[in-house]
């Protein structure tokens, strides 16, 4: 690799790190090429990307960074996970160390938060943030459909009741 091409691959990287919401480190030795490939479907799919890049050349984008800290998980062959919504990474990588066990978790970091692979466990079993919005309109759209219901209630039983009224009229 050329100078160039390690700066422009150094200003990638820092950017990509600077967009993201949490960023996870692995170890990946062993793994075949159809594993890493499934990872990358997986976390592409989640709206993540992956990649794989020299540790110096990593340790280079971090610098000057909140993710400064990761530097000390970036030894041997490590793969970079990287994700805007911090809980869809970490669901990723979690979910794919169960089934593959060549894929070890490192750390990570979520801004000026280091995460060792526990608090990369424990932030993947937090719900996502689709999820949590879901939650949220559905907290505030009962307060409207239970008020509806009260308003409607009153006329909905005194139309019952004209129709009862009106029901006994006729049978008798």
């Amino acid at each position: 690799m050329e100078r160039a091409e390690k700066r422009e691959a150094v200003a990638s990287l820092g950017a990509q790190f600077k967009a993201s919401g949490a960023v996870v480190v692995a170890g990946y030795q062993g793994m075949t090429v159809a594993h890493m490939s499934a990872l990358r479907g997986r976390v592409r799919a989640a709206g993540g990307t992956v990649k794989v890049a020299k540790n110096r050349l990593a340790k280079l984008a971090i610098q000057g960074t909140d993710l400064e800290h990761m530097g000390a998980l970036l030894k041997g062959p490590t793969v970079i996970l990287t994700a805007k919504d911090p809980v869809a990474v970490t669901k990723v990588a979690t979910e794919y160390a169960k089934v593959n066990d060549k894929f070890v978790i490192l750390g990570g970091g979520m801004g000026k938060t280091a995460l060792n692979p526990d608090g990369v466990k424990q932030l993947a079993s937090l719900p996502s943030l689709d999820e949590l919005r879901a939650k949220i309109v559905g907290v505030i759209a009962a307060p409207a459909t239970k008020l509806a219901a009260m308003v409607n209630a009153p006329g909905s039983s005194l139309a019952r009741v004209i129709q009862a009224r009106a029901d006994k009229d006729q049978a008798a």
